[in-house]
């Protein structure tokens, strides 16, 4: 087997596992058009999925360090998180306060999240099944499915987005950032600290993903 083939082999290998498609660096570029958000919940400016946008990225800068915990008063030191610290902080950048709207629908709706068994505003509003439940309730719920280079497809998954798996439970914010086949970036932390990394098609083509939404601006 001559050297030339050997490269186009493990080339090829190579972007099977990066971008689970052989041809990924030779297929041409795709623009996806970008749905802006009207809505300017606090008044700085930027739309709401902006500031989305903005404050996951912002635990990325901050370099946030991966850490389970309970604490009183429910929020961890800003140095401190996990996955659905993200989310929280990337709501609070553009004004919605997720803790608050979570603690008064479990009050009021405690069947609707099965896994409490009692109610403690310390941990409920982290937790990726509870925060599932709420976003299915009250958010805007988009399509799972993640298709390379189809327009229709991924122009429904925008920036500032919220996608949640199953098998491990996970949650993350999808990133502005995008491959050249479309596919989104997503801004999460699983480990270490938090990244913005290519992941999302590699987790719908496992079938994780159990849910897809778009912030709504609801008080409880």
């Amino acid at each position: 087997m001559g050297i030339g083939v050997i490269i186009l082999i493990t080339f090829g290998i190579y972007n099977k596992y990066k971008h689970d498609d052989v041809f990924y660096v030779f297929r041409p570029s795709i623009n996806i058009e970008t749905i802006s958000c009207v809505n300017d919940l606090d008044k700085d400016g930027l739309n709401d999925q902006a500031d989305i946008i903005e404050g996951a990225k912002k635990e990325v800068k901050n370099h946030t360090k991966y850490k389970s915990g309970y604490y009183a008063g429910g929020y961890p030191p800003q140095d401190e998180g996990v996955c659905t610290d993200v989310i929280w902080r990337a709501l609070d950048n553009a004004g919605y306060i997720l803790k608050d709207n979570m603690d008064k629908d479990i009050e009021l709706n405690p069947d609707d999240y099965p896994r409490i068994d009692k109610i403690d505003t310390n941990i409920d509003f982290r937790r990726v099944k509870n925060q599932y439940v709420f976003m299915k309730k009250y958010m805007t719920n988009l399509p799972i499915e993640v298709i390379p280079y189809d327009k229709n497809n991924l122009t429904q998954w925008q920036g500032g987005d919220i996608v949640i798996l199953s098998h491990p439970d996970h949650i993350a914010i999808i990133s502005n950032k995008r491959r050249k086949d479309g596919i989104p970036y997503v801004i999460h932390n699983a480990y270490n600290y938090p990244k913005e990394e290519d992941r999302l098609l590699k987790w719908s083509d496992g079938n994780n993903i159990i849910g897809h939404f778009r912030f709504v601006n609801i008080e409880i």
